[in-house]
């Protein structure tokens, strides 16, 4: 290895340091903060229990709850592929989520934004196939959804 590199090596983390860099998990970083803190208001379809069910997978179960977060889910379905006979053999799901995480005690919203993707799926199998690609798309798009959000999140400076 020579000189530079192990200079390199050396003050990568200073440089990291000097620069604002905080690890999520860290003592005062935003995932401590959230752990088990965070209560995903009640679903009230099939997209929002996915969703509620991938937040609480990554940030765990609100016990006791300090955040609330709110989230408002559009999902709109296009077509892509279509043969000559005017059948469609491909779409997208496109998905867009509003969310909203606010302070349980205080009542102010912490952070707030939207998140949008998009999956695809295939339409060329029997009925049951397309079906069970369709809800695959449709649970594939909640999990990056929710993915994005909780990002944001950690992204976001939260009260400890």
């Amino acid at each position: 290895m020579s000189l530079l590199d192990r200079r390199t090596l050396l003050l990568a983390p200073l440089a990291l340091a000097a620069c604002g860099f905080e690890p999520v998990y860290g003592p005062g970083g935003s995932g401590t903060a959230l752990r088990n803190r965070v209560l995903v208001d009640e679903p009230n379809d099939r997209n929002g229990y996915l969703l509620t069910r991938e937040i609480e997978e990554r940030l765990g179960r609100a016990n006791p709850a300090g955040f609330g977060l709110a989230v408002k889910i559009a999902t709109t379905e296009e077509r892509l592929a279509i043969d000559s006979a005017g059948n469609t053999t491909r779409f997208n799901l496109l998905g867009a989520v509003d969310f909203a995480l606010r302070d349980l005690t205080t009542g102010q919203i912490v952070t707030s934004g939207t998140v949008e993707n998009f999956t695809g799926y295939s339409a060329t199998g029997t009925t049951v196939a397309t079906l069970a690609s369709a809800q695959d798309a449709q649970e594939r798009l909640m999990r990056i959804l929710a993915e994005q959000i909780i990002a944001r999140l950690y992204a976001a400076q939260i009260p400890a």
